[in-house]
């Protein structure tokens, strides 16, 4: 098995922490990546398999998968044990809907903190124009850390046991906190769960690696990891 991977890519990241989850072996290919050019020139191999010529790209066998979603969901079905996803249709498409929110809807806002790891432009015009979109977004975000937490009460994980759910949404809440996003300070429920799963090996292993690649190709970002 072999999976295309990018170094500070979330999406990657989050097929990477499934793989471990299930301990299914595999080869991590890192494809080239720079804050200035992103993935360019483009990985030929990613190329042929993804027509949107993005990571990650799992190949298994004589099979080849592109979206992490998708990926996950193949995951399940080849390799069912350990379960990623709960075992009746309700809880199933319940366990879905948490990683479509945190792919999408939370992305959606997101997007507009990523210039934060990017080396700062020399005109100052171009970074403050992006810092006023990220400001404006980041209520979305804080909402959304909210609503998380509500969903979180009473519960350890968001589809009763460890779940898919629990790995999308993790990366996009950690994927806030290394942009300098909304803390978690004061939703007890959602950072006592991010605390849970961040003990968990997987998760360790992966952020570890998504920091000490920051170290090497990102810029500092001012209140990243605060809480």
């Amino acid at each position: 098995m072999k999976l295309y991977s990018g170094p500070v890519s979330l999406f990657s990241r989050k097929v990477e922490i499934a793989l471990h989850e299930k301990g299914l072996a595999f080869e991590q290919i890192l494809v080239p990546f720079t804050q200035t050019k992103g993935y360019s020139p483009r990985n030929p191999d990613v190329m042929a398999i993804n027509p949107k010529g993005q990571v990650p790209v799992l190949i298994d066998g004589n099979l080849s998968l592109y979206d992490s979603t998708v990926i996950l969901e193949y995951l399940e079905d080849a390799y069912p044990d350990p379960a990623l996803y709960p075992k009746s249709p309700h809880e199933r498409a319940r366990c879905r809907l948490f990683d479509l929110f945190a792919d999408e809807v939370m992305l959606a806002p997101l997007r507009f903190l990523m210039h934060r790891t990017e080396p700062k432009p020399d005109e100052r015009e171009r970074w403050d124009a992006k810092e006023i979109k990220a400001r404006e977004a980041e209520p979305a975000l804080a909402g959304h850390f909210a609503e998380l937490d509500r969903r979180l009460q009473g519960q350890d994980y968001f589809c009763g046991g460890f779940s898919a759910a629990d790995i999308a949404v993790f990366m996009t809440v950690f994927w806030t906190r290394r942009l300098g996003g909304p803390s978690l300070r004061r939703h007890d429920n959602l950072g006592a769960w991010y605390a849970r799963l961040s003990r968990r090996p997987a998760f360790a292993r992966v952020v570890a690696e998504i920091r000490a690649a920051d170290e090497r190709l990102s810029a500092p970002v001012e209140g990243a990891f605060r809480d």
